[in-house]
């Protein structure tokens, strides 16, 4: 969701025979914007399903699929390109992470608590340490970004990143503030995104394995429809320990590294059919963090309007017209014009405030 600039070197072949992605015009990697649009559009979907009415066991099946991998996917991104991030760059880097993601967070949890408000919970309370269902990704964000320095240093990062996420998970009083669950289990795939190389994006965009990323998704489908009534998808948000999913304790240290192999492969079968040339949606991708922090006004919108109560949404019919409209309404919120128009919020130029550098 955050705007990711993808600056990439000159471009190479990535041994399977087909040419890595050249930098557009902007120095940015069409690749990575392709892969940030497809993921805000599996983003936004998943969302407008939620409220579905008796959505029955294949939206079930569909959602639990999307809900492995999608959130992940966009993490690793995130942190492919957060491995710049030094502290000897000193006032500058934390000042852009403040306006980057402290400012909008802010920003947007006003914005939805006035929403709440007006639009049938008066009561609605403000309270910036509990973010607003989506607005979690914000201070998760800035906190995993303020930890890079030290996942750069430590010996196997990703292995103590994920000892971490399982201690998160077999814990149950952590508590709610900025949903530090979400930035223990989440975690992992924001330390392995730091680890990764081109090269690593190269492999996956091999033509073998966007083949074989076929029967693995096939399978991935049939398993999350037989798991559909045997279990429940709160694992997958990953805001819960274990003890609060009716589970033992000792289950979030093996569900923990099950999910992120799961997130991984299926991550590896969803960037494998990123298009790696510009395309219509190249220049969407710029815009992602505008399409996540917008649609959730509409969708719950919907839902105060009582759309997800008309007899149409109940059908097969009135749920994949659902969907498309999710994905038409994300779309347009990454727009260029939603952008111009939104960007004082979502990404504000508070030069002025900032003093001078006495290094420069």
């Amino acid at each position: 969701m955050p705007s990711l600039t993808s600056r990439t070197p000159a471009p190479a072949a990535d041994g399977g025979g087909a040419p890595a992605a050249a930098p557009s015009r902007t120095g940015r990697d069409p690749f990575f914007d392709n892969a940030k649009y497809l993921a805000i559009v599996l983003v936004a979907v998943g969302h407008s399903w939620e409220p579905l009415p008796d959505s029955g066991r294949l939206v079930e099946t569909l959602y639990t699929f999307v809900y492995t991998f999608h959130m992940p996917v966009f993490i690793i991104i995130a942190g492919y390109f957060s491995r710049g991030l030094e502290l000897r760059s000193g006032r500058v880097w934390v000042w852009k992470l403040v306006t980057g993601l402290v400012v909008p967070y802010a920003v947007f949890e006003i914005a939805y608590t006035l929403f709440e408000r007006l639009t049938g919970t008066p009561d609605f309370s403000l309270s910036p340490l509990t973010p607003y269902w989506l607005l979690w990704f914000l201070p998760a964000l800035f906190l995993w970004r303020l930890t890079t320095p030290f996942w750069q240093t430590v010996r196997w990062p990703v292995a103590v990143s994920l000892v971490i996420a399982a201690m998160g998970a077999v814990s149950s009083n952590i508590g709610g503030d900025l949903q530090l669950q979400r930035v223990l289990q989440f975690l992992p795939y924001y330390v392995l995104g730091l680890q990764l190389r081109p090269a690593h994006f190269d492999f996956v965009r091999r033509r073998a394995v966007r083949l074989a990323s076929v029967p693995v998704c096939l399978v991935a489908l049939a398993v999350a429809y037989w798991a559909v009534p045997r279990t429940t998808t709160s694992w997958f948000f990953r805001r819960y320990g274990a003890e609060q999913l009716g589970s033992p304790a000792w289950t979030g240290a093996v569900v923990t590294p099950l999910l992120f192999a799961c997130a991984l492969v299926l991550s590896a079968c969803f960037l494998a059919w990123v298009p790696n040339r510009r395309l219509w949606m190249t220049a969407l991708g710029a815009g992602t963090l505008y399409g996540y922090l917008l649609h959730g006004f509409v969708i719950k919108g919907a839902v105060k309007l009582d759309l997800y109560d008309m007899d149409v949404v109940s059908t097969p019919l009135g749920r994949i017209l659902v969907s498309v409209a999710a994905a038409a309404m994300v779309t347009a919120l990454c727009t260029p014009p939603v952008r111009r128009m939104f960007r004082y919020a979502v990404e504000p130029r508070l030069d002025r405030a900032r003093k001078p550098d006495p290094a420069a």
